[in-house]
C-alpha cells in the first residue's frame, strides 16, 4: 500500500476562528506534505461536490483559481481530475468519497507534471466541515510523523498485568479453599455445590482451538450478522463475570447481609441489587457502545471482569495442557495474521480484517481492551484512535499464570512459580510494545507472550527439580 495518512486542518472565519481536523489519504510518491502546521499554506475551500470533475467544462472558468477544491469521486482517474484542477488554477484538490477511504493507485510517473496536492477525504467530513465551520472555510494539509511511543501503551500494560496477576491470585485462593474442603468432610459437599470451575484436558484444548478457528473464519465471511451475536454474548458473559467478581468482594464484607425468601431459597438483598447493577452496566454499554468519548471505559471494566472470571473459572490440569493450549493458539495467531494475507483476495489478514470490521462495517467486536491514544497523529485521527489489546492476549497467558499459582498452593512453594510467570508476562508485554514501535504495525502479542511465559515456567520447574510433577500436575489435580 503506497497511501499515507495525513491531516486536513480546517479553519472557519469566526472570531476567534473555529478549527477542526479531518483525516485524508494521500500518496507521498506524488507529493510531500509539510510535517507541521508552521510550514503549511492555507487555501480557501471551494465546495464543488456537485461535480466529479471528469471534464473541464464541468466547472465555470476562474472559479477554482488559487483555491482548495473538493469534488466527488467518479469514474475518471485521480490523474485526470488533478490535471483539470491544475490547469484551472487550483492549488489543492480534495476528492470526496462516500465509501470508506481506500489507497490511491495511480502510477507515480503519471503524476510527474502534477504539482498540486491531491488527497482523498470522506464525504461526511465535508458535510461536517460546512455545518461546523460555516460556508467560508480555509484549509491546509500536513502529515505529522508517527510518534515513536504512545503513553496509552503504559495504561494497556498496567491493565493487562493487573488482570493476569489478579486472575492468577484469585484462582489460587479458590484452590486453597478446595484443599481445605477436601481435608474437612463437613465442608466437602458445601464446596462442591459452590464449585463452578471447568477443567481443560488436552482433548478439550484442541477442540477449543478448532472452534476458535472456525469462528474466526465465519466472522470473516458473515461479519455483518455474527457481530451482533458476539455483542449479545459479550453483554451476557460480562454481566455475569462482573457479578462474580463483585460478589467475591462483597462476600468479604460482614455488613448488609439481610435476606429475603424467594423460590424456597434465602437470597441476600445486596446480591439482588448487585445483579441489577451488573445487568444495567452491560445494557448501558450495549446502547452507547459506539460513543468513543466514554464507552471505552465501560467496555474495559466489563472486559477486565470477563477476563478475571475466565481465568479463575477455567482450570488447566497440568503444564502439558498449558503447553498444548498456548502453542496451538500461538500458531493460530501467527497463521491468521501473517499467512492469510497470501490467501485472501484483497491481501489483508483475516485477523486484522475481523478486528477492524470487514468491508468498512461500523460495528466492532467487543473483544479488546481499548485505551484512547494520547499522542496526536494522522493515524489517531484516521482509523486507530485507540490502542488495543485482545482479551485472548490476557486470558491465554493468564491460564498459565493461574496454573502456576495453583501449583504453588498445592506444593507450598512460596508463590515462586506465580511470581516468576507474572514477571515473564510483563516482560513479554514490554517486548511486544518494543516490536510494535519499531515495525509501526500491529503485532500478535502471543508471539512474544507465549515463549516468555512457557520458557520461564519451565526453567523454574527445572531449577527446582519439579519438572515431572509440574508437567503432569499434582496428585490432587489428577
Amino acid at each position: 500500500v503506497t497511501a499515507d495518512e495525513g491531516i486536513l486542518h480546517a479553519s472557519g472565519n469566526g472570531v476567534p476562528p473555529v478549527t477542526k481536523d479531518y483525516c485524508i489519504i494521500y500518496s507521498s510518491n506524488w507529493i510531500s506534505l509539510p510535517k507541521s502546521l508552521d510550514n503549511a499554506t492555507f487555501r480557501t475551500l471551494e465546495n464543488l461536490t456537485s461535480t466529479v470533475l471528469c471534464n473541464s467544462s464541468d466547472v465555470p472558468s476562474g472559479l477554482m483559481k488559487d483555491k482548495a477544491v473538493v469534488v466527488m469521486r467518479g469514474n475518471c482517474t485521480f490523474l485526470e481530475k488533478a490535471r483539470i484542477a491544475q490547469s484551472s488554477g487550483a492549488k489543492m484538490l480534495l476528492i470526496a468519497s462516500k465509501p470508506r477511504l481506500s489507497p490511491l493507485s495511480d502510477n507515480k510517473t503519471d503524476f510527474e507534471d502534477v504539482t498540486l496536492p491531491v488527497a482523498l477525504i470522506r464525504y461526511n467530513d465535508i458535510v461536517d466541515m460546512q455545518l461546523t465551520l460555516g460556508s467560508e472555510v480555509n484549509d491546509t494539509l500536513y502529515s505529522p510523523p508517527l510518534p515513536e511511543f504512545d503513553c496509552s501503551m503504559v495504561v494497556i500494560f498496567l491493565i493487562a498485568v493487573f488482570t493476569v496477576a489478579l486472575g492468577g491470585y484469585w484462582s489460587g485462593v479458590a484452590e486453597l479453599e478446595n484443599l481445605k474442603a477436601v481435608a474437612s468432610p463437613g465442608e466437602r459437599e458445601t464446596r462442591r455445590k459452590k464449585e463452578e470451575n471447568v477443567t481443560f484436558t488436552p482433548v478439550t484444548v484442541i477442540l477449543f482451538v478448532v472452534i476458535c478457528c472456525v469462528m474466526l473464519v465465519l466472522l470473516y465471511f458473515f461479519y455483518k450478522w455474527l457481530v451482533y451475536v458476539i455483542i449479545s454474548v459479550f453483554c451476557l458473559a460480562s454481566a455475569m463475570s462482573l457479578y462474580n467478581c463483585l460478589a467475591a468482594l462483597i462476600g468479604e464484607i460482614p455488613f448488609g447481609q439481610c435476606r429475603i425468601a424467594c423460590c424456597n431459597k434465602n437470597i441476600e438483598v445486596r446480591l439482588i441489587f448487585l445483579a441489577v447493577f451488573c445487568i444495567a452496566a452491560a445494557v448501558v454499554w450495549a446502547v452507547f457502545r459506539n460513543e468513543d468519548r466514554w464507552a471505552w471505559i465501560l467496555q474495559d471494566i466489563l472486559g477486565v471482569a470477563f477476563c478475571l472470571n475466565f481465568i479463575k473459572t477455567l482450570k488447566m490440569p497440568n503444564f502439558k495442557s498449558c503447553v498444548i493450549l498456548l502453542g496451538l493458539l500461538l500458531l493460530y495467531d501467527v497463521f491468521f495474521v501473517f499467512i492469510t494475507p497470501f490467501i485472501t483476495k484483497n491481501g489483508a489478514s483475516i485477523m486484522v480484517e475481523v478486528a477492524a470490521g470487514p468491508f468498512g462495517n461500523s460495528e466492532k467486536l467487543p473483544v479488546v481492551i481499548r485505551v484512547p491514544r494520547l499522542e496526536y497523529s494522522a493515524s489517531t485521527l484516521c482509523d486507530m484512535p485507540f490502542s488495543l489489546l485482545g482479551f485472548g492476549d490476557i486470558i491465554v497467558p493468564g491460564l498459565l499464570v493461574a496454573y502456576c499459582r495453583r501449583f504453588d498452593v498445592q506444593t507450598s512453594s512460596s508463590s515462586v512459580y506465580y511470581i516468576s510467570c507474572t514477571i515473564a508476562y510483563a516482560i513479554g508485554m514490554v517486548l511486544t510494545f518494543i516490536v510494535l514501535a519499531l515495525m509501526k504495525m500491529g503485532q500478535p502479542a502471543l508471539l512474544y507472550l507465549v515463549p516468555c511465559t512457557l520458557i520461564t515456567s519451565s526453567l523454574v520447574a527445572w531449577r527446582r527439580k519439579e519438572m515431572k510433577k509440574f508437567w503432569k500436575g499434582s496428585n490432587y489435580q489428577v
